[in-house]
C-alpha cells in the first residue's frame, strides 16, 4: 500500500463506499439493464470521491495513478478470459455443440432430479477442470438451455449451475484459488483441501437437499409436448451429432493436463469453429450470406461468431433466445465494469481507505469465533470494494495471518476461512469480476441467481459456525489460546 502524508479517518474511508451504494441501488429501480454503463459511471463517481480525500490527504496523483494502473493489470488476464469465453460460445453455438448438449439432455433428465443434476454435474466438472469460469461457459449454458426448456425459472437454475461450479473452484487442485488460498495462510495445499472438506461437505448436502425439495415441488410450465417441440426445432437448425461431444472432451482433457486458461480457451474456440464447417454446413452459409465460396463463408462466420451477433431463426421463439450468442462483442460492458471497478479499487486501496475501515474490525475480535467472523466479513468488503476475488483472498489473508498466529491457530483455519468467504461470495456482487463474468455469461442478472446460490451463501456461515461451536479448529499448541473452552476439536 502507497503511504500518504496524513491517516484517513474512519468517515472519509466510507464516504466513497456509502455513495456507491446509494448510486447503485438508485440505478437498480432506474435502469432496466444496469450492466450497459449506469453502474460503471456509479464506480467511476465513487473513485472520483475517493480520489479527491486521497489528495486531500496529500497523496499525489502520480502515486495514486501508479496504483490504480497495477491494479487494472491484475485483471487483465480475467478480462481476456472473458473475451475468449465470448468467443467460445459462439463457435459452440454455431458448431451444434451447446445445441446437442440440450437435445441430449432433453432426452436423459428427470426434470424433478434437473436441479440436483446440474449441481451435481458443475461440481464434477469443475473439479476435473479447477475453474468454475469454464464450467459455467460450456456446461454451465446448455444446462441453462435444458432448464429452461423444462421449465425452471433462469435464475433458479443459474444458482444450481453456479453452486455446483464454485464446489470445484474451491477444491479441485487445479483452482488458482485453492493454491492462493494455503499460500496466504501458510499451509500446504493438500493440508488446505483436506481441512477445508469439514465445512465444504455439509455445505454441498444441504445445497442438494434444498435444490431436491424444490425440484419436487415445483410448477412445471413446459409439458412433454413442450419439450418435444423444443427438440425438434433444434434439429430444423443442427446436426445434432454424438461426434460434436468430442470438442469439450478434448477442451475438459486440455485443462486437466493443466493449460493455461487462455490457450485452452482458444484451442476449444477453433475447434468449435473447425466443428461447425464440418457438421453444420447449411447454418455456416446462412450466417455468411449467399454469393459467397463455401471456403469464404466459412470464414466469414466464424469470425462472425467468434466477435458478433448470431441468432438463429426457428419456428419456436423460445428456442430462438437459447440459440443467440454475442461472441466478444457481448462482454465489453462486463469489462467495462470490470476496468471501472478496479479504479475504484485501486484508489481505495492507495489511499489506505480500505485498510482504515478494516483496522477496527480486526480490534473487535476477542474469541476465535469473532476472529473468524471478522475474516468473512473483511473478505466479502473486499469482495464488494476491490471488487476482485483473488484481492478478496489476498488482502485479508496478509493482514490476519499474525492474528491467527497469535490465537494459536494453525494456517489451515486462516486458509479455510479465505476460501469460504473470498471465493465464494465473489459471483455474488454484481460489479465484482466474477459476479459480472457469471452474470453476462448466464444472461442472468446476479441480484436475481443471488438467492439461489445456495453454496455460495452456505459456505461462509458454515466457517462462522464450526468456529463459534468449536468444530475442528486446530491449533499450533495442545493447550487452548485464552479463554477458549476446553471442548474444540484438534
Amino acid at each position: 500500500m502507497v503511504s500518504t502524508n496524513r491517516t484517513p479517518s474512519l468517515a472519509e474511508a466510507l464516504l466513497p463506499i456509502v455513495c456507491l451504494v446509494i448510486l447503485l441501488t438508485i440505478n437498480v429501480f432506474v435502469f432496466e439493464d444496469t450492466l450497459a454503463g449506469s453502474n460503471q459511471i456509479a464506480l467511476l463517481l465513487a473513485a472520483t470521491i475517493a480520489g479527491i480525500i486521497v489528495r486531500r490527504n496529500g497523496q499525489k496523483w502520480e502515486e495514486t495513478n501508479q496504483h490504480v494502473v497495477k491494479t487494472i493489470g491484475s485483471a487483465m488476464p480475467s478480462m481476456l478470459i472473458l473475451l475468449l469465453i465470448g468467443s467460445l460460445a459462439g463457435t459452440w453455438m454455431i458448431s451444434g455443440i451447446v445445441p446437442a448438449m440440450i437435445y441430449y439432455g432433453l432426452e436423459i433428465i428427470n426434470p424433478n432430479l434437473f436441479l440436483v443434476t446440474a449441481v451435481i454435474v458443475s461440481a464434477l466438472v469443475s473439479v476435473a477442470t479447477g475453474s468454475s469460469w469454464s464450467t459455467i461457459a460450456t456446461i454451465g449454458v446448455a444446462l441453462l438451455g435444458i432448464g429452461k426448456a423444462i421449465g425452471f425459472n433462469e435464475p433458479l437454475v443459474a444458482g444450481a449451475i453456479i453452486s455446483g461450479a464454485y464446489f470445484g473452484d474451491k477444491i479441485s487442485p487445479l483452482s488458482d484459488t485453492t493454491n492462493l488460498a494455503p499460500a496466504m495462510a501458510g499451509t500446504d495445499l493438500f493440508t488446505h483441501i483436506q481441512y477445508l472438506l469439514f465445512t465444504t461437505i455439509p455445505s454441498l448436502i444441504i445445497t442438494l437437499v434444498l435444490f431436491l425439495v424444490i425440484g419436487f415441488n415445483y410448477e412445471f410450465h413446459s409439458s412433454i409436448h413442450d419439450i418435444e417441440l423444443v427438440k425438434v426445432a433444434i434439429e430444423e437448425v443442427f446436426n445434432t451429432s454424438s461426434w460434436l461431444f468430442l470438442v469439450p472432451v478434448i477442451l475438459f482433457g486440455i485443462i486437466i493436463m493443466k493449460v493455461p486458461p487462455v490457450p485452452s480457451l482458444m484451442i476449444g474456440t477453433l475447434l468449435g469453429a473447425v466443428f461447425a464447417v464440418v457438421f453444420q454446413p447449411n447454418l455456416v452459409r446462412e450466417i455468411a450470406g449467399s454469393g459467397m465460396s463455401y471456403t469464404k463463408a466459412s470464414y466469414v462466420s466464424s469470425m462472425q461468431a467468434m466477435f458478433g451477433d448470431v441468432s438463429l431463426s426457428t419456428h419456436n421463439e423460445n428456442v430462438n433466445h437459447l440459440l443467440s450468442t454475442s461472441g466478444m462483442r457481448g462482454m465489453l460492458d462486463t469489462i467495462w465494469l470490470i476496468l471501472s471497478a478496479m479504479v475504484f479499487g485501486g484508489i481505495m486501496e492507495a489511499g489506505g481507505l480500505l485498510s482504515r475501515i478494516t483496522r477496527p474490525i480486526m480490534k473487535m475480535a476477542k474469541s476465535t469465533g469473532a476472529l473468524v467472523s471478522s475474516t468473512v466479513g473483511t473478505c466479502i468488503f473486499f469482495n464488494a470494494t476491490a471488487s476482485d476475488q483473488y484481492l478478496a483472498i489476498v488482502v485479508p489473508g496478509r493482514m490476519y495471518r499474525k492474528a491467527y498466529e497469535d490465537r494459536n491457530l494453525k494456517p489451515e483455519v486462516l486458509s479455510r476461512t479465505l476460501e469460504d468467504s473470498g471465493t465464494m461470495t465473489s459471483v455474488l456482487i454484481p460489479w465484482n469480476t466474477c459476479g459480472a463474468t457469471q452474470s453476462r455469461v448466464l444472461g442472468v442478472t446476479t441480484f436475481d441467481y443471488l438467492p439461489y446460490c445456495f453454496f455460495n451463501l452456505i459456505s461462509p456461515l458454515m466457517s462462522i459456525l464450526f468456529a463459534y461451536f468449536n468444530i475442528k479448529i486446530r491449533r499450533l499448541v495442545s493447550r487452548p489460546a485464552k479463554a477458549e473452552t476446553q471442548n474444540e476439536a484438534i
